[in-house]
């Protein structure tokens, strides 16, 4: 499902989380980001409010968007995200956010996205791709 090329894109581009309750549609960029050897998407949370209460009221549907201006390349990825106050993953996210911001800000916790389907979104011929 997350070829080479979908990690490899993943792991430099910034991700669009986009999340939606009662038919109001909610899209962040988050900076703070990883994937984990199993291949699950895992986001600090620093800002996420509303990420959070859309996941809360929608059963943990998301959607992530990642791809890259300059040649086009971009995929989609859908799944369900549950929500960690505590653990590896946490601290890492606090501990990187503390040294970003001076200590002025932390991540509350993180987001932990099971991806379900990945869509290429590079526009030609797989456009729309199932992968």
């Amino acid at each position: 499902m997350m070829n080479e090329a979908v990690l490899k894109l993943l792991k430099t581009s910034m991700w669009d989380l986009a999340t939606c309750a009662d038919g109001e549609p909610n899209v962040v960029p988050v900076a703070f980001k990883d994937i984990t050897e199993d291949g699950k998407l895992v986001v600090g949370d620093v800002f996420l409010e509303t990420t959070l209460n859309n996941i809360k009221a929608n059963g943990g549907r998301i959607a992530i968007s990642v791809y890259d201006a300059q040649n086009l390349e971009g995929y989609q990825i859908k799944g369900t995200a549950e929500y960690a106050t505590e653990g590896t993953v946490v601290d890492t996210f606090k501990a990187m956010v503390e040294k970003m911001f001076n200590g002025a800000a932390t991540a509350k916790g993180a987001l932990i996205i099971t991806p379900e389907k990945v869509i290429v979104t590079t526009p030609g011929a797989d456009n729309k791709k199932i992968l």
